[in-house]
């Protein structure tokens, strides 16, 4: 590299606002192609991890909400509906109310309809956090390999997003949003911690309560089976990360994850156990780091998420939305630093980037982009 073209990238004059505008533009029409493409997908014979969701959902209207993790009904349910692949369903029970009204509609009409709702729920939140940069919140990245797979991240993603920017203003509302994490409780790893080190007690509780409500409305609403059904899950989630060959592991997108491809189970458990207790200690001392900001320390907690969650794929990402446009509205605030613009673009990038790389190159490089991110976000706040 000339030294020419090295201060051409290191600066990125040339990446104004209106260029990433228009760039955006593109990716979003790109985006409802393949979004189209994995519709069209997803209804093949082995269909999609939506399968699951929708299998589930079809248990509750069937009366029987236990059925849900009855393994043997949701192959039978599932392959019915005329598919040769079944997926098991291994989300906690609250999870079960979102999903059942769109067991109701045809598993392909289900599919579109989950994702727009999904999606727009997401998309609303971000563009709320971020309304300057809309263009870059609606076509994230993180947000195409999410709607393609038609998963959970669009939800799990906007409780995170609203948390974080919420904290301050709508302390209440905020914990509410973090407490329902617990349908996907190991994405609320570093949660806990967060908000006691901000002495956050309203947030807290409000989380604390938000969690152990949904957790007894749906003991109430389905019944102690479905809750036992739930613990008996475990042991298929078990199954599946013993079983896990190198294709299950280069689609997971963390530390963990790439350890254990390349030096075994136990590294893996060490190197994680390591990571998660890192960030445990950064997003305890982020509050001081940058005087008390919630969105900025938030900033730094989703990005570390990322990094410290032992169980994590690409299409759980769109989270990752917050800490990056947080970083370009602190670029516009006080300067972008050398190489800061080249390096936004590429974690913006990241979470579909990393995923469509991973098998071809025999390594899923996420949890570099997110290592990166999480050290972008801490060393922001000398600018603070």
């Amino acid at each position: 590299m000339t030294e020419g073209s090295a201060h051409w990238l290191r600066e990125a004059r040339w990446l104004n606002a209106e260029r990433a505008r228009g760039y955006a533009l593109l990716v979003g029409l790109a985006s409802l192609a393949l979004v189209a493409v994995a519709w069209v997908h997803a209804q093949h014979a082995q269909g999609s991890d939506f399968l699951a969701f929708w299998g589930a959902g079809r248990a509750v209207l069937s009366g029987a909400a236990e059925f849900a993790y009855d393994l043997a009904w949701q192959e039978r349910a599932q392959t019915a509906a005329g598919f040769e692949g079944w997926y098991a369903f291994v989300n906690p029970p609250p999870f079960l109310f979102l999903v059942t009204p769109f067991a109701a509609l045809p598993y392909p009409v289900a599919w579109i309809a989950w994702v727009v709702v999904t999606y727009s729920a997401w998309a609303a939140v971000s563009v709320r956090a971020f309304p300057r940069l809309w263009p870059f919140a609606i076509v994230f990245p993180g947000a195409l390999i999410a709607a393609g797979h038609a998963q959970n991240g669009f939800v799990t993603g906007a409780l995170l997003v609203g948390g974080a920017w919420w904290l301050d203003r709508r302390p209440v509302l905020a914990g509410a949003l973090l407490g329902a994490l617990i349908v996907k409780p190991h994405l609320a790893l570093l949660v806990p911690f967060w908000l006691a080190a901000g002495g956050r007690w309203q947030a807290f509780g409000a989380a604390a309560a938000s969690a152990l409500g949904l957790l007894a409305l749906s003991w109430l609403v389905f019944g102690t089976n479905a809750m036992m059904g739930y613990a008996d899950s475990w042991q298929a989630s078990a199954a599946i990360m013993r079983a896990a060959d190198a294709d299950f592991l280069l689609r997971m997108a963390t530390p963990y994850s790439q350890v254990r491809l390349y030096f075994g189970e136990t590294a893996a458990v060490i190197v994680a156990g390591a990571i998660a207790l890192g960030m445990v200690a950064l997003v305890t001392l982020s509050w001081r780091r940058f005087g008390g900001d919630a969105l900025a320390s938030g900033a730094l907690v989703l990005a570390a998420t990322a990094f410290a969650s032992p169980y994590l794929f690409n299409y759980d990402l769109p989270f990752l939305v917050l800490p990056v446009l947080w970083l370009v509205c602190e670029g516009d605030r006080s300067g972008f630093r050398g190489w800061e613009k080249v390096a936004l673009v590429a974690l913006w990038f990241a979470p579909y980037a990393a995923r469509a790389a991973a098998l071809p190159l025999g390594l899923n490089l996420m949890p570099l982009a997110s290592a990166l991110l999480v050290w972008l976000v801490w060393s922001r706040a000398a600018g603070k």
